[in-house]
């Protein structure tokens, strides 16, 4: 069995590997190569936690496993990331366990990486502005790929708590680019990619404050009740998730389609944007949205090339199990 420790994980991998896996296994999804489990989450009753499972195949890339963890709001003042997660990847052929990997920072590049490639695939050639609705912990994971995909000029941002606008004005100067904090409205009549991060049970971003052409990566509500922008938002707009049946359960999705806003057939899997087998963007003025509910394959996908990089590098713990 191979061991790789939370804290060797950023050594290893880089979000331009995080990216190049995720695009990947959504693309195998698409083509019906790779499909993920019911997921099994639940509040445990203790300490606020939600705790749960997700898990999946790959049989394009034979990778199998399951990611163990969820979240604990008091873990920060702690010292410690709110989420915990643990990684492991079983051998398809035979079910033996071939490795434990620590999945915190994986979770927040996986993250990243998906809003990223839907960038990459949906949002104008031309985009400018990058519109940031959260300030949390993968905020700025989310800022740092994102600007890899366009060629932004700055970045405007907004945050339930004013007072941790702090980390996306030191992200956005980190990656050389202005910050502007600014309202709701503001932001989304100037931005043109909008990425949403937030723990939020109500909409922040209103279907009237996005203007034509704009991108919007949904990427914070992954729970039945979660939502962080309008539902006529997302009937308006032409969406693209990782999991259809994941994103009108426990994604944005859930909301639109509950209220018979939006058809469960209207909402595209990005990875046949990603294979060409449906064209994305039809125009300059369409609005596209992902909603990233985040799928175990993701978390397989990252894991899965860590430990590649780790036996590469010769730094994985083996250990007899």
């Amino acid at each position: 069995m191979i061991i790789v420790p939370e804290s060797t994980v950023p050594e290893l991998i880089d979000r331009k590997a995080a990216f190049d896996a995720v695009e990947a296994v959504f693309a195998a999804m698409a083509r019906g190569d790779a499909y993920n489990f019911p997921v099994i989450r639940e509040d445990i009753g203790h300490a606020d936690a939600i705790y749960g499972f997700k898990s999946g195949f790959d049989r394009a890339g034979l990778v199998l496993g399951l990611k163990s963890g969820g979240y604990w709001p008091g873990n920060e003042a702690r010292g410690l990331t709110n989420h915990q997660s643990t990684v492991f990847l079983f051998d398809p052929d035979t079910g033996r366990l071939h490795a434990v990997v620590g999945g915190n920072y994986l979770t927040a590049l996986r993250t990243a990486a998906a809003s990223a490639v839907s960038i990459r695939h949906l949002a104008r050639p031309d985009a400018r502005v990058l519109g940031m609705i959260g300030a949390g912990h993968q905020s700025a994971f989310q800022m740092r790929a994102a600007a890899e995909q366009r060629d932004f000029e700055r970045v405007v941002g907004w945050n339930y708590h004013p007072e941790m606008l702090s980390r996306l004005a030191e992200t956005a100067a980190e990656i050389g680019l202005p910050f502007e904090a600014v309202e709701p409205d503001e932001l989304g009549a100037r931005a043109d990619v909008i990425i949403t991060i937030t723990s939020s049970f109500s909409p922040t971003l209103m279907a009237d404050m996005v203007r034509p052409g704009t991108h919007v990566a949904c990427m914070g509500t992954d729970t039945v009740g979660k939502q962080e922008v309008d539902a006529e938002l997302v009937a308006r707009a032409s969406v693209f998730t990782d999991e259809v049946a994941q994103a009108i359960s426990i994604g944005e999705c859930q909301h639109a389609v509950g209220r018979g806003l939006k058809a469960q057939d209207d909402i595209r899997p990005i990875g046949e944007v990603i294979n060409g087998t449906h064209p994305g963007r039809r125009s300059a003025d369409e609005i596209t949205l992902f909603d990233g509910t985040g799928v175990a394959l993701q978390d397989l996908a990252v894991a899965s090339r860590v430990v590649a990089l780790a036996e590469e590098s010769g730094r994985a713990v083996i250990q007899e199990f």
